[in-house]
């Protein structure tokens, strides 16, 4: 699987990609820089939205809209004409938590993870896409991270960055409820960071400080390697015609002197052409009785 830079963006902490299959395109953001970035293969950058605080992850809503999970809530992002729609508030723990990574399920609930920076991370798991929107599932985090589902969406797979470890679910898909949570993966060199999860099952991880990505079989089994150009890969998504092109993001944000010096790609948005086919990334169904805009107006979720 040979790697090859599409985008040299010297992203600080970029993150997020989602393939949306309708445009052709993926979408991605830096979190430090708070942006959302559009790349279409062959083409290049097609679109950049700056946004006013730190975003962690987006999802696709369709007819141009994104979800995206900024520091103090969810917002609706038009990538027509750029408007920024705030959908929810969320009261964090301190003025140091925001959200981070998150993901749809088979179903369109939105779950989103929240950490806190430069220090003792206490986070949280939430739900969004019930009939109590938003629902606090879970606390006993330290960073939350890359999510995913199997293919039948019975498993919920959930990265927990700071534990170095990867959890399995058992996923009751009816009311979105994880249970029999067991650990899946645990890492020694390298940080589980994002993941995503191909056709047949397996788990793909990117290993912050870890200089690769790994595809983990259903069971947990390391399957294959795929050694990256930069110390800090941050998570990938399956994209392309046929859904064979994983790409990966990568972040330059406490990178040191040898470190780039290693690896100058440091920030870049890479593709790996795999021999698998990854899943389509559902679009998120939120409650609109349950979200209220900021100007009074109706939410089209």
């Amino acid at each position: 699987m040979q790697v090859q830079l599409v985008q040299a963006a010297n992203a600080i902490l970029g993150e997020g990609p989602l393939w949306c299959t309708d445009e052709q395109a993926l979408y991605w953001v830096d979190i430090i820089r708070p942006s959302v970035y559009r790349y279409t293969p062959g083409v290049g950058q097609t679109g950049v939205w700056t946004l006013p605080e730190s975003v962690g992850c987006i999802a696709r809503l369709g007819d141009g809209r994104l979800l995206v999970a900024m520091r103090s809530g969810l917002s609706e992002l038009s990538t027509i004409d750029g408007s920024l729609t705030r959908l929810a508030s969320i009261e964090h723990a301190s003025a140091q938590h925001r959200f981070n990574d998150g993901a749809v399920d088979p179903q369109g609930r939105f779950w989103v993870g929240s950490m806190r920076e430069g220090g003792p991370s206490l986070g949280k798991l939430y739900r969004f896409g019930g009939d109590d929107d938003p629902l606090e599932i879970d606390d006993h985090w330290g960073i939350p991270n890359g999510m995913g589902w199997s293919p039948d969406g019975t498993v919920m797979y959930a990265t927990d960055s700071a534990k170095r470890t990867i959890w399995r679910f058992a996923y009751e898909k009816d009311s979105g409820t994880p249970s029999d949570k067991r650990v899946f993966a645990t890492f020694e060199e390298g940080v589980p960071d994002g993941l995503t999860v191909d056709a047949e099952g397996c788990v793909w991880s990117a290993l912050w400080d870890g200089w690769r990505v790994v595809r983990l079989s259903p069971d947990g089994e390391l399957m294959s390697t795929v050694p990256m150009p930069v110390q800090r890969p941050t998570s990938v998504a399956f994209g392309g015609e046929s859904l064979q092109t994983l790409y990966v993001t990568s972040a330059t944000i406490n990178v040191g002197n040898a470190g780039l010096t290693a690896g100058p790609l440091a920030g870049g948005l890479f593709e790996v052409e795999t021999a698998v086919r990854g899943l389509p990334a559902p679009a998120a169904r939120l409650n609109a009785n349950a979200l209220v805009r900021a100007d009074g107006g109706e939410v089209s979720v």
